[in-house]
């Protein structure tokens, strides 16, 4: 198994359970997944710029947010609780390594939202597409994926449902906290998961 075939399945394990924590049974409850991935592809192009009647500036770092977040939901739509996650994780692994872009970002976007919103699909050659058009690479997905993962259990844990979670500390948003504690940390690292958890725990306040 390759390096990123084995981070693919450590990214859909992760998927997996967050979705459980939502519902134990989700693959059966017919989540709109694929809306999600449109929907998110509309907000990321007001992120990157399409407005040619004003100046802008694509921010590039809220683009690649945007395309972690799009990755979740296109494991989602993998996820079927019959395949193994080392057959979804290879397939997933070639169509990344086949990326079809458009004549520039916004058009390769938009095949991945058309086929969304179509085929009600993941297409991941586009989603490659647009990872290479904004310089971003399989580590920074990687990276990206299990930190906001992480984050969002990390939230769980302590009081994001009820309302008690503290989202701002010592001056920064848990965002903030998240970027540093990845930065100091080798992604190669098997247990890379529990040490961003461990990170952000250390910083919380007690």
């Amino acid at each position: 198994m390759s390096t990123n075939v084995a981070k693919l399945v450590v990214m859909l394990e992760m998927q997996n359970a967050m979705n459980t924590k939502v519902h134990e049974s989700w693959f059966d409850q017919g989540f709109d997944w694929y809306r999600a991935i449109w929907v998110e592809c509309a907000e990321m192009l007001d992120h990157y710029g399409w407005k040619w009647w004003k100046k802008q500036t694509p921010d590039t770092e809220q683009v690649i947010l945007e395309l972690v977040d799009i990755f979740h939901f296109g494991l989602s739509l993998r996820i079927d609780g019959k395949t193994s996650f080392a057959d979804i994780a290879a397939h997933l692994n070639t169509e990344l390594d086949a990326p079809v872009q458009g004549e520039d970002f916004k058009v390769t976007l938009e095949k991945l939202a058309g086929v969304a919103v179509t085929e009600k699909r993941f297409d991941a050659q586009a989603f490659a597409g647009c990872m290479a058009q904004i310089g971003m690479s399989f580590d920074d997905l990687y990276r990206g994926y299990v930190g906001k993962n992480t984050l969002n259990f990390f939230r769980q844990d302590f009081g994001y449902k009820d309302g008690t979670y503290i989202k701002v500390w010592d001056g920064k948003e848990d965002n903030e906290h998240l970027v540093e504690v990845v930065k100091s940390l080798d992604t190669s690292a098997s247990d890379f998961a529990t040490q961003v958890y461990e990170g952000l725990k250390s910083r919380y306040p007690a």
